[in-house]
């Protein structure tokens, strides 16, 4: 499952150390390392979006993803807030 954040964090530090930003296409995982490249894909439409990883999370229990405001936009969950996904590390 996958849950976004946005606007209530823009700007702030993330755990890599750079600015949140709701307009990039940016993510937080628990364990993958800072600048690795993964494809989000939401199960309920197929939609897919290539994110950044720069913060730790989600904590939420059952999410394995935490993305960008952006990246939700891209994968049309934006309504819906929380998803199922699968997560594709790219090389």
């Amino acid at each position: 499952m996958a849950s976004y954040y946005g606007a209530r964090h823009h700007g702030r530090k993330t755990a890599s150390g750079e600015p949140f930003n709701q307009h990039a296409l940016t993510a937080a995982h628990r364990t993958l390392p800072f600048g690795a490249r993964v494809r989000v894909t939401n199960l309920n439409n197929k939609k897919s979006v290539v994110v950044r990883i720069n913060d730790r999370g989600p904590y939420a229990k059952g999410r394995i993803i935490d993305l960008s405001a952006q990246a939700a936009r891209e994968l049309n969950m934006i309504r819906a807030g929380v998803v199922p996904v699968r997560v594709e590390r790219l090389e």
